[in-house]
C-alpha cells in the first residue's frame, strides 16, 4: 500500500509512534489509510452542514476496512465576496485548494483520498487536486439547497441580487428587501439554482468522479447521508482495485459532461473549470469542439435562473443521469467510460428513469434545440469568450450597441446603481481578468441589478472578467485576451459601437484598424497587488487556458 511509506519498517517507528499518539492500533496500521479532505466552514451555508457528511464517509470507510483521516482545506462563499475585493481571492483559491488536496495526499501517503466540497471554486479546485495527485479517489459533495419562498413564489438567491435593482429603480421598497433576506436561503446547502456549484456538482457525475445523485440529492436530505456512506464504502474498492482518477476522467469523460453542460444550461463558469481540471490531465479542451456539442446537443432542463425549476426538481425528476438517459437516445452520450461506482456510465443511465418530463425535457422536444452555453471570437475576443445562451431572449441574439467603459468592476455597479447606463448601451468592463482582477472576478452585481431595473432587454455586459452561474441576460465574459494583457477590451473607447452576434457567435469592436492603431492604454496602479494576488497575477493563464497557474501541454 502507498501508506507504507508511513507506517512500515523498522526505520518508521517514530512515524507509528505518532499514528498510536492518535489511537490508531496495529490492526489498523495493516489497513489502508484513507484522507477524507473537507472543505466544512461556518460561514458558508453550502458547507455549514459537511461536518454530518463527513462522519457518513469515515463511517463508510471504517464499515469497508479503512482506516480514515479527516483533514481541511479553504473554502469562500463567491455569494458573501461577491462586489467587493474579497472577490478578487475566490477564483485563486482554487489553485489553493488543488495545492492543499496535493500537499496533503503527498506527506501522509494515503492510499486513498474522499473530497468533501460544494461552492463554487471548491469543487473544481479538488478534482484538480484528485487529478494531480492521482491516487484512487472520489468526491461526494453536500446538495443543493431548498429554494424559498416569497408570496408564494418559490425563490433563491438571485432573487434578491435582482431585488436591489428594483429597489434602486423605485419598483420596490427597503421593506421588501429586509423580507427577503430572511426568505430566499432557506437553509443549508449550495444554492438552490443551476448556478457554478451545482453546475459542477452536476457534471462530477457525468465525468465519472462521483456517485450517482452527488449533484442533485438536497442538501437536508437523509438520502445525502446514505450517499455519503456509499462513497466512503467505494473508495476502499477503488484503493483494492487500482483504480485512479486517469482511468475516469478520460477526454470521452469531458466530453460527456460538456453534453450534460449543454442540456443543463448550467454556470459559463464549467467552461473555466472543466478546462482547468483537463490541464491537470495534460489535455486540452477545444472551443471549436464546445461549440460543436452545443449545436447537436439539445437544452432540456429549464433550470433557475433561467426558468422555473430548480435542482431539487432536477432530483425528483431523475436526477443528472436520467438527463443522460434521454441524451443518449441521440447517440450524444459515450457509454463506455468509468466512474467510481465501479460501473460504466450505460449501466448507470440504464437504471434511471425520466419520472417528470416537463423538467428534464424529451429529448425530441426540448427547451431549445441547441446547447445551453456558446463560445465567441470575433475582433474583441480572438481567443474566446463565453456566454450562458440559454439566459438570452432571443430578440438580443443580434445586438448592436454603444460601449460605456469602466476600468473595473466597482467602477461599473456605482454608474449603475447612479441610474447612468441606458438603453442600447454595452457597458464594457475590463481589467478584471485572470492577471487583471487580479482574480476574475464574478459580476452578479451588475447584471442582476441591470436585471431589477428592467434594463436586461435592452442592455448588454461584455467583460474579461466572468459571471456567476445566477446571471441571466445578455452578459458575455472571459474575454481574451484580457484588458492586462493588451487586448482588444483594452483600446475601447465610450461611444464606440459594439456588434454581437450569437448565431454568428461573434462580438466586435466596429472601430477601424487606423482609428484603433492610434490608442494606447494603461494599466491602472489599483489592480497592481502585492501578497498572493500578486504572485497569481505574475503566474495565473489566461482565461482560455482555464485561469491555472502553469500550462500542461502534451
Amino acid at each position: 500500500m502507498r501508506s507504507d511509506a508511513i507506517k512500515k519498517g523498522i526505520e518508521r517507528a517514530p512515524h507509528r509512534s505518532l499514528l498510536k499518539a492518535l489511537g490508531i492500533d496495529d490492526v489498523e496500521l495493516e489497513r489502508p489509510f484513507i484522507g477524507v479532505i473537507n472543505s466544512y466552514s461556518e460561514i458558508i451555508p453550502g458547507h455549514a452542514h459537511l461536518d454530518r457528511v463527513v462522519e457518513a464517509v469515515k463511517a463508510g470507510i471504517m464499515e469497508a476496512g479503512g482506516v480514515p483521516f479527516e483533514c481541511e482545506t479553504m473554502a469562500i462563499c463567491d455569494g458573501i465576496a461577491m462586489n467587493h475585493s474579497g472577490m478578487g481571492f475566490s477564483l485563486p483559491s482554487r489553485e489553493l485548494i488543488a495545492d492543499s488536496v496535493e500537499s496533503l495526499a503527498e506527506a501522509y501517503k494515503f492510499d486513498g483520498l474522499v473530497v468533501i466540497p460544494n461552492c463554487d471554486k471548491i469543487v473544481p479546485g479538488m478534482i484538480m487536486g484528485l487529478a494531480r495527485v492521482n491516487i484512487p479517489a472520489i468526491l461526494v459533495s453536500g446538495g443543493p439547497m431548498m429554494p424559498g419562498e416569497v408570496d408564494g413564489k418559490r425563490a433563491d438567491l438571485n432573487t434578491i441580487f435582482e431585488a436591489v435593482g428594483a429597489v434602486v429603480s423605485g419598483k420596490k421598497d427597503m421593506e421588501y428587501l429586509r423580507e427577503l433576506e430572511y426568505l430566499v436561503c432557506p437553509g443549508c446547502g449550495s444554492c438552490a439554482g443551476m448556478f457554478t456549484a451545482n453546475s459542477m456538482n452536476c457534471l462530477s457525475e457525468a465525468v465519472g468522479i462521483a456517485l450517482p445523485g452527488n449533484g442533485t440529492i438536497p442538501a437536508v436530505e437523509a438520502e445525502r447521508i446514505r450517499l455519503a456512506k456509499s462513497a466512503g464504502r467505494e473508495i476502499i474498492r477503488l484503493v483494492r482495485e487500482g483504480i485512479t482518477p486517469d482511468m475516469i476522467l478520460t477526454r470521452s469523460a469531458f466530453l460527456n459532461g460538456i453534453a450534460l453542460d449543454m442540456a443543463l444550461g448550467c454556470s459559463t463558469n464549467t467552461v473555466l473549470h472543466l478546462t482547468a481540471i483537463a490541464n491537470e490531465l495534460g489535455m486540452g479542451l477545444d472551443f471549436d469542439e464546445i461549440n460543436s456539442i452545443a449545436d447537436k446537443t439539445p437544452y432540456l432542463c429549464h433550470l433557475s435562473p433561467v426558468g422555473p425549476y430548480y435542482v431539487v426538481d432536477l432530483n425528483k425528476a431523475g436526477g443528472v443521469m436520467a438527463v443522460l438517459k434521454e441524451l443518449n437516445k441521440k447517440g450524444l452520450i459515450n457509454r463506455d467510460t468509468l466512474t467510481v461506482s465501479g460501473k460504466k456510465l450505460g449501466e448507470l443511465m440504464d437504471s434511471a428513469v425520466v419520472k417528470d418530463y416537463n423538467v428534464i425535457r424529451p429529448v425530441d422536444n426540448p427547451v431549445r434545440s441547441t446547447g445551453g452555453l456558446s463560445i465567441l471570437r470575433g475582433n474583441l475576443a480572438p481567443d474566446g469568450a463565453v456566454v450562458k445562451k440559454s439566459g438570452v431572449a432571443e430578440s438580443l441574439y443580434r445586438f448592436v450597441g454603444k460601449a460605456k467603459v469602466f476600468d473595473g468592476e466597482e467602477e461599473a455597479s456605482r454608474a449603475i446603481f447612479d441610474r447612468k447606463i441606458e438603453k442600447g448601451d454595452v457597458v464594457v468592463i475590463r481589467y478584471e481578468g485572470p492577471k487583471g482582477g487580479p482574480g476574475m472576478k464574478e459580476m452578479l452585481t451588475p447584471t442582476s441589478t441591470l436585471v431589477g431595473m428592467g434594463l436586461d432587454l435592452d442592455v448588454a455586459l461584455i467583460t474579461d472578467g466572468r459571471f456567476s452561474g445566477a446571471t441571466r441576460g445578455l452578459a458575455i465574459g472571459h474575454i481574451s485576451p484580457e484588458a492586462w494583457e493588451g487586448g482588444p477590451i483594452a483600446y475601447v473607447q465610450d461611444g464606440d459601437p459594439i456588434e454581437i452576434d450569437l448565431n454568428k457567435r461573434e462580438v466586435n469592436l466596429l472601430v477601424d484598424r487606423e482609428e484603433l492603431s492610434r490608442r494606447t492604454y494603461t494599466l491602472p496602479e489599483t489592480h497592481k497587488k502585492k501578497g498572493y494576488l500578486g504572485r497569481y497575477q505574475r503566474l495565473v493563464s489566461s482565461a482560455s487556458y482555464g485561469a491555472v497557474m502553469e500550462v500542461n501541454r502534451r
